[in-house]
């Protein structure tokens, strides 16, 4: 049976990108403080955004609701279709919360459609390599379930790392403190935090400059990283090593930076480098780097 992909905007995958690989995504807003207007992703170009945000900007974002999710799916199933949806992590937003209860919602409405939906716990360029996965199974001929299957398997060992060039924006969603936030801007001092396995966000340690930081999340690939076997669980002993993508919030010259320093140590490129969308960078400004990967351990 023919089934779709869909995501969300948690994945900080463009409509070019979802056109391209045959998926639909539900679209999060976001909004600027002293503006009406809701804009989603698709709507203002990374660069505008932060420099909006550079200029003092405050954005805030806006979860996709169960009816949202409900008008994205029902078209795909009254077309005949069966339906996978790789979700945003549930620790940060109520996005996949909602994809799920949508498709409570209409298997009874479509008892004969079968429709998966994950919540992957992993979010930006750890939800969109799932995407992509699930793209390249499907393409190779998987059917719906060893797809779902793949992702479930798979989802508990993405790992998240990051790392910001400012903590003025973690300061203002209320991550560090006003006082942690002076004293480390003032130092230079980065956090390196990841996405841990509940799917909340944790600081891990800190870093004295830019590269420093870059470096460290390297370091963690490197120590981490691990290949993907074929039903999606991650193992030392499937070739090739981890595969691996980079988020950039407006710093590309820093993302080459670390994919240079990942392929220095391991001849591997990133699989995508992508822009942080304004979705995700509302929480975290200009300059985030966000690298992702399957792991041994989140």
């Amino acid at each position: 049976m023919a089934y779709i992909i869909a995501t969300d905007s948690g994945s900080d995958l463009l409509p070019p990108v979802l056109e391209e690989w045959g998926v639909i995504g539900a679209d999060l807003t976001f909004r600027f403080d002293g503006e009406d207007k809701e804009y989603t992703n698709g709507e203002m170009s990374p660069a505008d955004f932060y420099d909006k945000m550079r200029a003092g900007g405050l954005s805030r974002t806006a979860a996709v609701n169960t009816e949202a999710f409900k008008d994205l799916f029902r078209p795909v199933l009254e077309a005949g279709d069966d339906l996978l949806y790789i979700g945003f992590d549930s620790g940060i937003s109520s996005t996949s919360e909602h994809g799920i209860a949508a498709a409570i919602e209409l298997r009874e409405e479509f008892p004969e459609r079968t429709i998966e939906a994950i919540d992957t716990l992993a979010a930006t360029g750890s939800q969109a390599l799932l995407v992509k996965m699930a793209v390249d199974l499907k393409a190779a001929g998987a059917d719906l379930k060893t797809a779902a299957d793949f992702i479930r398997n798979l989802s508990p060992s993405m790992a998240t790392w990051f790392t910001v060039d400012t903590l003025t924006y973690l300061k203002r969603g209320g991550r560090i403190s006003a006082a942690s936030a002076f004293a480390g801007n003032l130092l230079g001092i980065r956090p390196v935090m990841h996405v841990e396995d509940d799917g909340k966000l944790g600081v891990v340690s800190k870093a004295r400059g830019r590269k420093a930081s870059l470096a460290a999340l390297a370091d963690e690939y490197l120590k981490h990283g691990m290949a993907v076997g074929p039903d999606g669980k991650v193992s030392a002993d499937v070739p090739g090593g981890a595969p691996y993508s980079i988020n950039q919030g407006d710093a590309m010259e820093d993302a080459k930076y670390l994919e240079q320093l990942i392929y220095e140590k391991t001849g591997r490129k990133a699989e995508f480098i992508m822009d942080m969308g304004p979705v995700i960078g509302s929480h975290t400004g200009p300059g985030i780097m966000v690298l992702n990967f399957p792991a041994s351990q989140r």
